[in-house]
């Protein structure tokens, strides 16, 4: 059973404290794929939180992979993340 993105929003918010959230539902575009048969979704999660300063790409993923972790592998197949801290997501909307 897939997770329902208002879960991993909960999770992250609580372990995170973003100030920038979303969680979009990939799983349709997946159905069919041998790992969609286990029953976990794709998920693609866009995510802003100090608490990413000074950390390196690998770690604020592993930060953001330990927050879900209760979810893998039955209700999250796949994750896709892009993690920043504010500065750097102001930066990109320039």
């Amino acid at each position: 059973m897939a997770a329902d993105p208002a879960t991993i929003d909960a999770l992250l918010r609580a372990a995170l404290e973003p100030s920038h959230l979303h969680v979009h539902d990939d799983s349709a575009a997946h159905a069919g794929h041998a790992g969609a048969a286990s029953g976990g979704g794709h998920y693609n999660v866009l995510i802003v939180s100090n608490r990413f300063a000074g950390h390196s790409r690998v770690t604020r993923h592993r930060m953001v992979y330990d927050a879900l972790r209760e979810l893998f592998p039955a209700q999250i197949h796949a994750l896709a993340v892009s993690a920043y801290t504010d500065q750097e997501y102001q930066s990109r909307e320039a």
